[in-house]
């Protein structure tokens, strides 16, 4: 139940963050692609636990294991499993929150929901659940890259207050890359770590928005009414953990401009192509790609777990105090943006795999 995501490309991940490990079932993708556990491991690697002085200190080496569907380098067009075992599980971590609730956290409505929980960590609840949907968007991207050369790159834009000027049409993975928090705008990037560990050391935590392009983008992606283009975007960022907005193209500040200020005009470029002069739709119009750049952001808000004595109250209902334990991110955002990029994917993937289905052409 609702751990499923995907038509023609699906997937389902499974496990619990101090479980024996996480990981992910993709069905549909297509036979004899060329994959290895590397390529998955690359895009795991960065969203891994420990991997800087403003992430979660958790030790994690997320080692994939590709269980199923892969023989001799290529998929079978078989079921594709994936398994990437826990190693640095600190449950004792923990005892506290077996009883106490979390302010703004999962613990509450799980227990309403089910009537019990897995409160190691947070179980299912936990960001460790993403590592199935990066391993399987590290397949999803390959696909889109050798059958469209579509590249999709996601980064941080803001932190807190602090913004950050990108230029979609340019921006690299390796500018991505280039600093611990993943903002390709070095100067921000350095008052965004700034802030980051002072807050961590406050025992706080803080938000921000991770924006995403993506590139080369065939004309016709999406499905009218229920499955528009935007509409599969907006689900697959928003079920992402901490995630809060959702944002396409003008977003929220396209309600300040009028009609005629806002829309794309169009044009005839060198290779009598359809194009348009703007931007403002995001690359969808109509819940259908477009041919432009898709640009979307994603809010997420401050990590919930935090050192920080705040109220509460108990499975017992009874009023408490709780100063969290446990090793937690200061700030999600650096670890976000492999999540983002891989949920696009997936739905990129699915949608061209069924415009094809469907239409026959790319």
């Amino acid at each position: 139940m609702g751990s499923t995501f995907g038509h023609l490309f699906r997937i389902t991940t499974f496990g619990e963050s101090h479980g024996g490990g996480v990981g992910v079932i993709i069905d549909g993708c297509p036979p004899q692609l060329e994959i290895s556990a590397e390529e998955i491991q690359f895009e795991l690697d960065r969203r891994r636990p420990g991997q800087s002085k403003i992430t979660t200190p958790r030790k994690e080496a997320d080692t994939c294991e590709i269980l199923s569907g892969v023989f001799e380098g290529k998929t079978l067009g078989t079921p594709i499993s994936i398994l990437v075992r826990n190693k640095d599980a600190r449950s004792q971590d923990y005892d506290e929150m077996e009883q106490k609730y979390r302010p703004s956290h999962a613990d509450a409505t799980y227990d309403a929901k089910y009537g019990l929980r897995n409160w190691q960590g947070g179980g299912r609840s936990s960001a460790r659940e993403t590592i199935g949907r990066v391993a399987a968007g590290a397949i999803a991207k390959k696909i889109l890259r050798q059958v469209a050369n579509v590249e999709v790159i996601a980064y941080v834009k803001c932190i807190k207050d602090l913004e950050s000027v990108i230029d979609t049409d340019t921006v690299t993975l390796e500018q991505v890359e280039s600093n611990i928090v993943r903002c390709p705008d070095g100067e921000i990037a350095n008052r965004m770590i700034e802030l980051i560990e002072q807050t961590g050391r406050d025992g706080n935590s803080i938000g921000g928005v991770v924006e995403c392009v993506v590139r080369n983008v065939p004309k016709g992606l999406g499905e009218p009414v229920f499955d528009k283009l935007e509409a599969d975007l907006a689900k697959a960022v928003m079920s992402l953990p901490a995630s809060k907005g959702f944002e396409i193209g003008s977003g929220f500040a396209g309600t300040l401009l009028t009609g005629f200020e806002h829309n794309d005009e169009f044009y005839i470029d060198e290779n009598g192509e359809i194009r348009t002069v703007t931007n403002r739709s995001g690359g969808i119009q109509g819940g259908i790609s477009n041919g432009e750049n898709i640009i979307l952001r994603v809010a997420f808000k401050p990590t919930a777990t935090i050192r920080k004595e705040q109220k509460t109250v108990t499975r017992e209902g009874e009023e408490t105090l709780l100063a969290a334990k446990g090793r937690h991110d200061p700030c999600v955002l650096p670890r976000a943006v492999p999540m983002v990029d891989a949920m696009v994917a997936l739905v990129l993937c699915d949608h061209l795999l069924r415009h094809y289905g469907q239409c026959k052409v790319l």
